[in-house]
């Protein structure tokens, strides 16, 4: 990570980028960079002010250079509008197929080169990640999430009624071609009649689906707003848990014992933080559905965001991996782009600002089998990088402020 090697000779398709600032995918460079490009990849990665091959074309940014960001959780099936997520489940391919390209433009736009998307319908994620569109960020799918009958997201079609189906389930997302598998443990926010608070299969059932995953090659991921369906995900063996809200009758509850149990398995965790701000104050108040669930546990959206910061900054002193993803598309405060406040919110809960980059650099892209790919400015690697306005040591916010993103090579704002 950060390795600099050094380029000679005079290539017409090379191309350099240079920042005062860079920030590796892991950690702040001393001397700024001048990240090298050829032919969409990453060829060199030297000081800021270091030598240039002869002929080379430069363009110079005033900010930071970066890997394109990895949002860990999105459904580009959806609009962000309210229901769209609903109505995707018996819209024709062809616009289902129109507002995942749209949903793309949007998250490249913001900064992420790469997407893990955790719930579609009939596999649609699948063919534009076939095609590899050389501009469009690459895509981590899941296809649609395991649920019950009634379930959360039922109408996305990942309906499964006990261990036989689950297996098979779990056999034709393996046939399909699917990155990962995602499990619906608890019910969900969006999802009118599913239990929020408590949980959606049986411990059993869960349990059989992670080992036929797993003996498949499969990572699973699981759904879990409650704090019930986080315990039975851990004892379910799962690799991920995808919101870990501890919600409870009683307000968010997170207890050591479970954060113990996570640092000792290495589960990773993406607490899907980020919304938009200027949106939240135009909002008159949260969807109904939304607003009874936290009437409930006796939260309102002020006690219960700082809740969730308290859980991260414990998260973070027992040195748990965190990957940043915002739940992207499943509502208004949800749009395609709100990435960047993800990691700002991880800022606010103690996280350095070369640590919180990092859950949506080097560790996200480790956690989406990318590695090898992307999420790290590496001689090798793929040239999707970003360059923000702003200094990010002193200034997360500049994430939002793009001034070019380069998938594969490609500047998607030019």
């Amino acid at each position: 990570m950060g390795q600099r090697s050094r380029v000679r000779g005079t290539l017409s398709s090379m191309h350099a980028l240079r920042a005062p600032t860079a920030y590796d995918g892991s950690a702040f460079l001393p001397d700024g960079a001048t990240v090298l490009v050829e032919d969409g990849t990453i060829v060199g990665v030297e000081a800021f002010g270091s030598d240039l091959p002869a002929g080379c074309p430069v363009t110079t940014y005033t900010g930071t250079l970066l890997p394109g960001l990895i949002d860990a959780h999105v459904h580009l099936v959806a609009t962000g509008e309210i229901g769209s997520l609903e109505r995707a489940g018996t819209m024709p391919d062809e616009e289902v197929d129109a507002v995942i390209a749209e949903s793309l433009r949007q998250q490249a736009a913001a900064g992420v080169t790469t997407v893990r998307d955790l719930g579609d319908t009939r596999y649609r994620t699948l063919v534009p990640r076939g095609r590899q569109d050389p501009a469009a960020p690459r895509i981590v799918a899941s296809g649609p999430p395991l649920t019950v009958p009634g379930g959360h997201c039922h109408f996305l079609g990942g309906v499964a009624d006990g261990v036989d189906q689950l297996k098979r389930a779990i056999d034709e997302r393996h046939e399909r071609g699917v990155d990962v598998v995602k499990v619906m443990a608890s019910g969900g926010m969006v999802t009118i009649g599913s239990d929020v608070f408590g949980v959606q299969f049986s411990t059993e059932e869960l349990r059989a689906m992670v080992e036929a995953a797993h003996e498949r090659g499969l990572l699973v991921l699981a759904h879990a707003h409650s704090l019930s369906a986080i315990r039975q995900a851990l004892d379910a063996g799962v690799d991920g848990i995808e919101h870990f809200t501890g919600l409870t009758e009683h307000g968010i509850v997170v207890p050591d014992d479970v954060l113990d149990r996570v640092a000792s398995d290495d589960v990773v965790l993406d607490l899907t933080l980020g919304f938009d701000r200027v949106g939240l104050a135009a909002m008159p108040g949260p969807p109904p559905n939304i607003a009874a669930t936290m009437k409930k546990a006796g939260l309102d959206f002020g006690t219960a965001y700082a809740a969730r910061l308290d859980v991260a900054r414990r998260i973070r002193e027992r040195g748990i991996r965190v990957v940043s993803g915002d739940d992207s598309g499943v509502g208004p405060l949800k749009r395609h782009g709100v990435l960047p406040g993800a990691v700002v919110d991880l800022a606010l809960a103690g996280y350095s600002p070369a640590e919180a980059l990092a859950t949506a650099n080097s560790v996200a892209a480790h956690a989406c089998g990318v590695d090898g790919v992307t999420g790290t400015l590496t001689p090798g690697l793929a040239a999707d990088v970003l360059a923000v306005d702003g200094d990010l040591h002193t200034d997360l916010a500049a994430l939002s402020r793009p001034v070019a993103v380069l998938v594969r090579g490609v500047d998607v704002l030019d």
